[in-house]
Order: structure tokens, then C-alpha cells, then sequence
């Protein structure tokens, strides 16, 4: 997470009211989580972090929890943030507590991204979405496509780098040919995560990209 991406989320919360919800999908370590509880907390949000902790080298499972808690717990964000501890895919058929901003940063992959949008009926009209990688990865990039750029109930608004923001609102023609002009960016993307793989760093640096880790 960038400082810009960081500011986003900030920002975001500051715009809620006294009893707000924030639901994040996918805290890892809880970096975006201290940010958003952080913010909440000036307003008198709270903030609900669900994350199922997969065992495994690629996430961590236990060790990351625990990374998880002691982070909020050195943030002193006990009383603000709430931890559900289960797979967004199947919370969500039997949620029923409302929220008023979503953030979305759990598996990247089409099926589970636009899944995790859903999420988004429980919240009201006009209320924000926050999405983590949208026009840098090929799934989420493929889902945005699919239901901001050819649906009916998302507005694109704005992006930090890839953290993406749209409210529940339908959108006009001239909000999905802005969700077009961030395509390019992304191609853009995809091309140097290639040249990366490919150890050619050197020529990542021509697209302006001077760095080891994936554009974010």
C-alpha cells in the first residue's frame, strides 16, 4: 500500500458519520485496517476486517492473525476494529448487519473480486467502494470491466494508483469512458509485471517503472 493509497482509505473514512461501518475484505497483516480504524475513530466509525488467515508460505494463516492482532492491538484499535475470521465468498450469502463503506483487497482472481462486490447490497445508495489492485491485476481488471464498465450499478470516481474508487450509483455514459481511459494504465501494468518475470528491469525503467516489486 502506497502513502497515496493510504490517503485514499484515510480520506475516505473521515467522510462517514458518527456509528458508521467500514467492512474491509482482506487485511493480511492489518496495514489498510490500522489506516481505516485510525480514521474511523475521529468520526466514531468502526471498522470490520474479515480475512479467513489461509495456512500456507503464501499467506501465512496463523502467523499472520497473530501479526494481524498485535498490530491493532499496538494501534490501540481493539475497541474500533472487529475481526471475522472466515472466507468473504461464504460470509457473505448470510450477512445480514449493514455497512456504509467497502473496501476490497481479498483474492484477486475474476470470480472471487466480483463475488466480493456483492457484498455492496448491504450498503446504502451513493455509498463508496474502495478496490486494492484494479487496472493492475488481470482479475480484477476483468471484473471491474465486466460489472463498472458494462453494468448498471457502480460509478468510477476516482483512483490512487491501483486503488481504485467508485460509489453505488448508476452510471452515465461519461463515467464508463473514464473507467475506458484508466485501460491503457493498465496494459501498461500488465507489460511490466512481464519485463519483471523476465528479469529485464532495465527496460521496465524506460515505462518509468524503477522497481523489483509489481506496479501497485
Amino acid at each position: 500500500m502506497t502513502e497515496a493509497q493510504g490517503r485514499a482509505l484515510w480520506d475516505a473514512a473521515r467522510r462517514l458519520e458518527k456509528g458508521d461501518v467500514i467492512l474491509e475484505i482482506g487485511s493480511h497483516q492489518g496495514r489498510s485496517t490500522v489506516v481505516l480504524g485510525t480514521a474511523a475513530r475521529t468520526v466514531g466509525a468502526t471498522v470490520i476486517a474479515v480475512d479467513p488467515f489461509v495456512d500456507g508460505k503464501l499467506f501465512g494463516g496463523s502467523p499472520t492473525r497473530q501479526r494481524f492482532e498485535e498490530n491493532i492491538a499496538a494501534a490501540g484499535l481493539n475497541d474500533v476494529v472487529e475481526l471475522v475470521c472466515g472466507y468473504s465468498t461464504k460470509l457473505r450469502p448470510h450477512w445480514d448487519r449493514p455497512f456504509h463503506l467497502l473496501y476490497v483487497d481479498g483474492k484477486h482472481d475474476y470470480w472471487t473480486y466480483t463475488d466480493d462486490l456483492r457484498w455492496s447490497a448491504h450498503l446504502p445508495p451513493g455509498a463508496e467502494v474502495l478496490v486494492h489492485d484494479c487496472f493492475s491485476s488481470i482479475g480484477v481488471t476483468l471484473g471491474t470491466i465486466a460489472k463498472v464498465l458494462f453494468g448498471n450499478r457502480y460509478t468510477y470516481v476516482d483512483r490512487a494508483t491501483s486503488l481504485a474508487r467508485f460509489r453505488v450509483t448508476p452510471p452515465s455514459m461519461k463515467d464508463r469512458l473514464r473507467v475506458v481511459a484508466q485501460l491503457p494504465w493498465f496494459v501498461r501494468n500488465v507489460g511490466i509485471k512481464v519485463l519483471l518475470r523476465l528479469r529485464l528491469r532495465p527496460v521496465a525503467r524506460l515505462f518509468g517503472h524503477d522497481s523489483p516489486y509489481d506496479p501497485y
